[in-house]
């Protein structure tokens, strides 16, 4: 009889997301037509002159080894691009590119979590966050948000929230799945409330290009020294250049921890993909005006989006400022049989709706929002359209 395996791994629970995108594929390539709103990524193509900077990384044989914690030149690019986007001061020996920012998130909670240690996590949050947590041996501790504060963690929920054990606060701005976006105020007086208690901050920015209305962005490390030196900045070139399969993220934060972060990091994975770091380096370097050309066609389908919505009875949602995802509330369905069966909470609904609307969500249940399903508006006009008419079509008949 085999030994049993680890009781830590064996808790973890499978990525919400990637098991309906998988779902969806499936049902695709039998035949059936149904539309995709699970995918937590561009649907534009890589830049062209960020492809030919990896077409020209392999011709130049750039295909060995790194250091661990990533290129001179790439680590570089980062600091000029954290100062040119937000006034922020970081060495090259500050920054530590890895395998995607999911990785980099990893890494950043490996970095400074022992067991036993709180994480505190503003619901609704990003599925993989709460597994991160129990991976790396902490205590999630959940924060619940509401309309009433907009969706958001204010400064005395934290001060609530904080007891002797606290380690460090996650904080994902703009978010994923809510697509809300904290304001300077509002980061200000968390930023405060975190010094007070001496916790990190572990600052998920992998969406900052990505806001909408007007809005501003304003990186959580820049409000003073003493914030920066305790927070862990994540981002990557996943989200602004469409670059989700290339891999490349990376933390910012201070010496200590950065060395941390870049020791673990080349026992459990060496170095990141030698090729991909030369194309992040075109991406951060390079011609920017693809973001914006993105960013608009997001805010077009986000527009295009809620104003359908709002003319759909007995559904709400949390108004998206930022990323490309909208929270559609189904709590009025709750407790309604439809179709034959009982709408309990999100995981129903979206089953439903995928089987019968052939239409594949994401449900909320793993995100700390039961009763809310999650779009992605990272697919075409067109898609969405065809998606919110067979909405309409699958609450009316059934």
């Amino acid at each position: 009889m085999p030994k049993p395996l680890s009781n830590l791994v064996s808790t973890v629970k499978a990525s919400t997301t990637i098991a309906i995108d998988s779902m969806y594929k499936k049902m695709k390539s039998e035949g059936i037509d149904v539309i995709g709103f699970g995918a937590g990524e561009p649907d534009f193509n890589t830049p062209d002159n960020i492809k030919l900077a990896g077409i020209r990384a392999i011709e130049d044989n750039f295909t060995r080894y790194t250091p661990s914690s990533g290129i001179e030149s790439l680590r570089k690019a980062v600091c000029d691009r954290l100062k040119e986007d937000c006034g922020l001061d970081y060495t090259p020996s500050q920054i530590v590119i890895s395998n995607g920012a999911k990785q980099s998130l990893y890494l950043a909670l490996k970095a400074i979590t022992n067991p036993g240690d709180e994480i505190i996590l503003p619901a609704p949050y990003w599925v993989s966050y709460l597994e991160m947590i129990r991976m790396t041996g902490g205590t999630p501790v959940i924060v619940e948000t509401s309309q009433d504060t907009g969706w958001k963690m204010t400064a005395e929920m934290l001060k609530t929230a904080i007891t002797p054990k606290t380690k460090a606060l996650i904080l994902n701005s703009p978010s994923n799945p809510s697509g809300v976006v904290y304001n300077e105020e509002e980061l200000a007086a968390i930023a405060k409330a975190a010094i007070e208690a001496d916790i990190y901050v572990i600052s998920d920015e992998i969406y900052y290009k990505l806001i909408y209305n007007g809005c501003k962005f304003r990186s959580f490390a820049s409000f003073g020294e003493e914030i920066k030196y305790n927070t862990i900045l994540v981002n990557g070139v996943s989200k602004s250049y469409a670059m989700t399969g290339w891999r490349i993220g990376y933390t910012a934060a201070n010496d200590e921890i950065s060395k941390l972060i870049g020791n673990y990091q080349s026992h459990a994975s060496s170095a990141p993909n030698s090729i991909a770091q030369l194309a992040a380096v075109e991406a951060l370097t390079g011609p920017q005006d693809n973001i914006e050309v993105m960013r608009k066609e997001f805010q077009a389908r986000r527009d295009y989006f809620v104003e359908r919505l709002d003319k759909i009875e007995n559904i709400g949602y949390i108004y998206p400022d930022g990323a490309f995802y909208l929270m559609m509330d189904i709590s009025s369905l709750i407790g309604r049989e439809m179709y034959g069966c009982v709408i309990r909470d999100a995981d129903d609904f979206s089953s439903l709706f995928l089987d019968k609307g052939l239409v594949a969500t994401v449900p909320c249940t793993g995100f700390g929002a039961p009763y809310h399903v999650r779009w992605s508006y990272a697919t075409s006009l067109e898609n969405i359209k065809t998606g919110l008419d067979r909405l309409e079509k699958f609450l009316k008949e059934g």
